[in-house]
């Protein structure tokens, strides 16, 4: 009985968490603000980015430059998949054939099946891609495989200028159907916090930490340092695709330039502040920056002072590096279910404290 007891104490936290989520969003989507859905919409992409990149970086110690180029990957395939036949035609005429047939925007009752579709099977393909650079890059360390990660967003940027058949290249890729709203962005959200902490809490998250603090001690022991790496890199950009694909059907119109080095800053310093290593953090880390972000962007408009906000975020990420190197919550997780077992103790501490009889 007590076993019983203590699952479900463990499960109300997560659960507690996940209705204040919906009712949230209810209430948001009965609202009717279209800002502050957007807003939420746009914390909810970031917040997978930076789980994404955490998982890849934060647990293993690999610092990849190159997530944001899943990102992009992810968000052209799914927009290439539920473009609408005629809009294929008139932007992508030279599709090879077995592509310019395929239009994934279905509905079963209202709900975009086909956009699920697509977004899965795009993150299906930058996984195989992440596992095939993943092979090489995961084998260095240090600062090299951060070079080598960004050369590799280089390479994605690069590729997506001048595939014009599938990309239009440097034009604009628009008339993306918006099928990216609250509910799908949390949907995602929660999906990925519930991945990324059961990875943690995994023998591959366990040994994606010792390898990171002490790569010959893990060796040393019999502990793999390749697989776990390996894991980490290819979840994290199976994840990134998936951000990618809800912000392609939610500004509907981008180019590659809108995936490269701001996105990419952008999402270390929400990581970095929140602290590497905690799913809590890098959930805060997205919270802190998007609010900042958003502030900053209306001082801007305020002020004409544009450009304001990146030099805010560079400050405040340089200061979180000096005074406070493991951000925010360091490795620290928010323990929702030891709210529930303070409040069971305090129940039963009358009690353990009265006296008794000799």
């Amino acid at each position: 009985m007590t076993d019983r007891a203590d699952r479900l104490r463990r499960a109300a936290g997560p659960a507690l968490v996940v209705v204040l989520v919906s009712i949230g969003l209810g209430l948001l989507d009965a609202s009717g603000q279209a800002f502050w859905q957007g807003l939420v919409i746009n914390l909810g992409i970031f917040t997978i980015l930076t789980l994404a990149l955490n998982l890849t970086s934060g647990f293993t110690g690999v610092f990849s430059l190159g997530q944001i180029g899943f990102m992009a990957l992810g968000a052209y395939a799914s927009a290439i998949l539920t473009l609408h036949l005629p809009e294929k035609q008139a932007y992508l005429p030279n599709l090879p054939e077995w592509l310019a047939g395929i239009h994934l925007d279905q509905e079963v009752n209202g709900v975009p099946t086909g956009f699920l579709l697509a977004t899965i099977v795009a993150a299906i393909a930058v996984a195989a891609v992440a596992w095939l650079v993943g092979r090489v890059l995961m084998r260095l360390s240090g600062h090299f495989v951060a070079v080598a990660t960004l050369g590799f967003l280089v390479i994605v940027r690069v590729v997506l200028f001048n595939a014009d058949t599938f990309t239009r290249g440097s034009r604009t890729f628009s008339n993306v159907t918006p099928y990216t709203n609250l509910w799908w962005t949390w949907l995602w959200v929660l999906a990925t916090i519930y991945v990324v902490w059961r990875i943690k809490r995994s023998a591959y998250g366990r040994e994606m930490f010792v390898q990171r603090d002490d790569r010959l001690a893990a060796q040393a022991i019999g502990l793999r340092v390749m697989d776990p790496r390996l894991i980490a890199f290819v979840v994290g950009a199976f994840l990134s695709s998936i951000a990618g694909s809800l912000y392609a059907h939610f500004i509907t119109s981008f180019s590659p330039t809108v995936f490269y080095f701001d996105l990419t800053f952008r999402v270390i310093t929400m990581l970095v502040i929140g602290g590497m290593g905690s799913v809590s953090g890098s959930i805060l880390g997205a919270m802190l920056i998007v609010g900042v972000a958003e502030a900053l962007r209306r001082v801007e408009d305020a002020t004409l002072l544009y450009g304001l906000s990146q030099i805010v975020l560079a400050l405040i990420f340089i200061v979180v590096i000096i005074v406070r190197r493991e951000g925010l919550l360091g490795q620290r997780e928010v323990p929702l279910d030891r709210l529930f077992a303070r409040r069971r103790a305090r129940s039963q501490a009358p009690q353990s404290e009265a006296p008794q009889s000799e």
